[in-house]
């Protein structure tokens, strides 16, 4: 292939779609993981953003008083981890039945 003065191998075109589709989300990992460190909103690190904002709400409530539904999941799970060894069971059993179909 002749490209402005440069000759490259006809391999060069020899990409997949599954390449091309990883190297993009590369790219954009690398944006979101550049904002959330300089603190730069992006729609790249919006989502993380979100999650890490909830996380810091739900770490809070734990410690106090405050209710909301997915708080109480966690301090009950806090409260007995043993309740939800069975749950844990269940979902891996369910899991591995998938990967074997």
């Amino acid at each position: 292939i002749y490209d402005n003065g440069a000759v490259f191998a006809p391999e060069v075109l020899d990409i997949t779609d599954e390449q091309l589709l990883g190297k993009f989300q590369l790219g954009i990992a690398n944006v979101a993981s550049a904002s959330l460190q300089i603190g730069y909103c992006t729609q790249a690190s919006l989502p993380h953003t979100i999650i890490n904002g909830f996380k810091n709400v739900l770490a809070v409530a734990v410690e106090t008083d405050i209710s909301f539904p997915q708080a109480d999941t966690v301090k009950a799970f806090l409260a007995d981890p043993s309740a939800f060894a069975v749950a844990a069971a269940l979902l891996k059993l369910k899991l591995l039945r998938r990967l074997r179909k």
